[in-house]
């Protein structure tokens, strides 16, 4: 079968679920913890629900390869959001591959009807030392039929913060950066902050407007490590807000969301 870069979706479209090879399902119920102060569930707790559900399936597979996963980007679609105490659906398959990461889109459902979906492209590292590690037979084996021979790109594509020299020759008007201080609950297995966390910072820029996103998407530059002194930065156009964690001249993440 030729390869075929797995395209981006339409904004509004989810993709469809592939007709052969594995789909993982589980359940959950959105807590008092997952939500924001009128119940809307957050893209913090959305992105602890994708990474709890991308391990369970690791772990209903039998996953024994010696590598872990870190995110690279996620691009969530959203037509609505769930509310505290729905039940969901979270169905998750491998979409596309690439030498040493591979995509994976999860959609929540409820009641039957599709609500987000979100892909993500995770890179696979050696648990020995961290490196790059090439995939392995069991992870084709597994993952290889959902996949059908769809490949997706690691790179990354936001710009640069206003005044950055990768900011781009149309960046909007911003906000000065302020300090986004980390905490020792911050951190993961790997020493670093955890992907929910930077969603975090997103929660807190819109908390402050009276406006929600239809997509958004989030791009892990550089991992956030003890000792970092992270800044949020904020940029905003009409139906568009865009946001960076940086630390001194280094770009850490960046989000765009819009309408």
């Amino acid at each position: 079968m030729p390869h075929m870069e797995s395209p981006m979706p339409a904004a509004g479209s989810f993709a469809a679920e592939p007709e052969q090879g594995r789909v993982f399902a589980a359940s959950r119920s959105v807590r008092s913890t997952d939500v924001t102060p009128g119940g809307r569930l957050r893209f913090d707790a959305l992105a602890r629900y994708l990474q709890d559900v991308a391990e369970d399936d690791l772990a209903d597979a039998g996953w024994s390869e010696p590598c872990a996963w870190l995110v690279r980007r996620v691009t969530v679609v959203i037509r609505d959001y769930p509310a505290y105490g729905e039940p969901l659906e979270l169905r998750t398959f491998c979409s596309a591959t690439g030498p040493r990461w591979a995509g994976r889109t999860t959609t929540v459902v409820r009641a039957g009807r599709e609500l987000i979906q979100a892909t993500g492209v995770w890179a696979a590292v050696s648990r020995a030392d961290g490196r790059p590690a090439t995939l392995g037979p069991q992870f084709h084996r597994i993952y290889g039929p959902s996949a059908g021979g769809r490949t997706v790109s690691a790179r990354l594509s936001h710009p640069g913060p206003p005044g950055s020299e990768a900011a781009g020759p149309e960046a909007p008007s911003f906000r000065p950066g302020r300090a986004w201080p980390l905490r020792a609950s911050d951190f993961d297995t790997a020493g670093h902050v955890n992907n929910a966390i930077h969603w975090a910072a997103v929660e807190d820029l819109l908390a402050r407007l009276d406006w929600l996103p239809a997509s958004a998407e989030l791009e892990y530059h550089r991992p956030i490590l003890a000792g970092h002194e992270p800044r949020l930065v904020a940029a905003q156009r009409p139906g568009q807000l865009s946001c960076w964690l940086v630390d001194g001249s280094q770009q850490l993440a960046s989000a765009r969301l819009s309408s």
